[in-house]
């Protein structure tokens, strides 16, 4: 590498210790599964016992960063949402269903 930098780094490389991650190195990804990253999204789908939507006003918090902050956010409100008209919910990644429905209703 000609020049004043050469000296710096030697073959022109970057020293490991000052390389700052890219974006899609922040990323994870799984052989047959889709990009999982901060861009993502879940949320849940609110329904009725037939599968319509419902909505909740206030309760229904449209977006989470992860699986575990929605799965987190239902198991605190899952109470308020069935007193509210919400007999099920489907959890969705990006809009894909990842699993559901779930009733929030006890077992008989």
């Amino acid at each position: 590498m000609p020049g004043p930098l050469r000296g710096l780094f030697g073959s022109g490389a970057v020293p490991r210790d000052r390389h700052r991650p890219c974006p899609t190195e922040l990323t994870t990804t799984t052989p047959g599964k889709p990009l999982s990253s901060a861009f993502m999204t879940w949320t849940w789908r609110l329904e009725d016992s037939e599968g319509n939507p419902v909505d909740a006003g206030e309760l229904a918090h449209s977006e989470f960063p992860s699986q575990s902050d929605a799965e987190s956010w239902i198991g605190e409100t899952w109470r308020e949402l069935a007193g509210s008209g919400v007999d099920q919910v489907t959890l969705l990644e990006a809009g894909r269903e990842v699993y559901g429905p779930m009733s929030l209703h006890p077992a008989d």
